[in-house]
C-alpha cells in the first residue's frame, strides 16, 4: 500500500511539530505497552465513525492498521478536520479530562485500533508516555497553524505530502509512493483550501514534474524540487 535514497524522500519538513521520523519507534513502544493491558482489538470499515462527538469516553485507541480522520462539527454543521491520524496514534486523548469525546474520529480506510478502557491507563509509567504523545501532539499543532497561517496554498499541500510521506516512511512503507485516503475536499478542509485549488495545485506540481498523480496515489517524484517549493 503503502527511495534518490530513503533518506531523502522521508527528511522531515522543516515546519516546526511536523513528522520527525519516529513514528515507528513510536508505535512499537507503545503497542508493546498496551500488550500487557487488558484491551479489545477493534477493525473497522472504510467510513465508520470510531467515536463521535458528545459520545461517552471510557476508552482510548492505539491505531494498529489504517488511517482516521478527527474532526469538530460548528454550531451550525460547519466541519473542520482537525488531523489525519495513522499507525501509533492515539485516538481519544483530547477528552481525557472530559466525561465524553471532543470530536469525532472517523476511519478512512478498513483499519484495527487498540481499545483499552481508561481505569487501565492510570499506573505511572503509561502516564509518563502519554505525556509526551501529549507534548508531541501539541508541537505538531502549532506546527500547522503556522503552516496554515503563513504558507500559500502550494506550500501548503507540499507541507502535507512531505510529511505524509515521512511518516509513511517511518513506519517502513515507501515514502514516493503516497495513497491518500482522504478525499481532495477533506484535504482542502484540513489545509483551508477550496476543493477547486487543491486540484489546481496538484495539476501545476504535476506539470513541473514533481509528483505523479493518479486519482488517490501520488508518487514523488523530485523530493528535493518539492522541498525547495515548500521552503521558498
Amino acid at each position: 500500500m503503502y527511495m534518490e535514497s530513503l533518506a531523502v524522500q522521508t527528511a522531515p519538513v522543516p515546519m516546526p511539530g511536523l513528522c520527525t521520523g519516529t513514528g515507528a519507534e513510536r508505535a512499537l513502544d507503545m503497542e508493546a505497552l498496551m500488550r500487557g493491558l487488558p484491551m479489545q482489538r477493534r477493525r473497522l470499515k472504510a467510513r465508520q465513525f470510531l467515536f463521535l462527538h458528545g459520545q461517552p469516553r471510557h476508552s482510548l485507541y492505539l491505531i494498529h492498521a489504517g488511517c482516521f480522520k478527527t474532526s469538530i462539527t460548528s454550531s451550525d454543521g460547519r466541519e473542520k478536520i482537525t488531523g489525519f491520524r495513522m499507525r501509533g496514534d492515539l485516538l481519544g486523548i483530547e477528552a481525557l479530562d472530559m466525561p465524553t469525546h471532543a470530536c469525532d474520529a472517523l476511519a478512512l480506510d478498513a483499519g484495527e485500533v487498540w481499545e483499552v478502557p481508561m481505569e487501565e491507563l492510570r499506573a505511572p509509567h503509561f502516564q509518563e508516555r502519554l505525556t509526551r504523545l501529549l507534548a508531541a501532539e501539541i508541537r505538531r499543532d502549532w506546527g500547522w497553524m503556522l503552516a496554515l497561517g503563513s504558507l500559500s496554498a502550494e506550500q501548503r499541500v507540499g507541507t502535507f505530502l512531505l510529511d505524509f510521506a515521512a511518516r509513511l516512511g517511518s513506519l517502513g512503507f515507501d515514502a514516493s509512493h503516497l495513497k491518500l485516503h482522504m478525499t481532495r475536499a477533506e484535504l482542502g478542509n484540513f489545509l483551508s483550501l477550496q476543493l477547486e485549488t487543491i486540484a489546481r495545485v496538484l495539476s501545476r506540481m504535476q506539470a513541473r514534474g514533481l509528483i505523479e498523480v493518479n486519482r488517490s496515489r501520488i508518487v514523488i517524484r523530485d523530493a528535493v524540487g518539492l522541498r525547495s517549493l515548500v521552503a521558498c
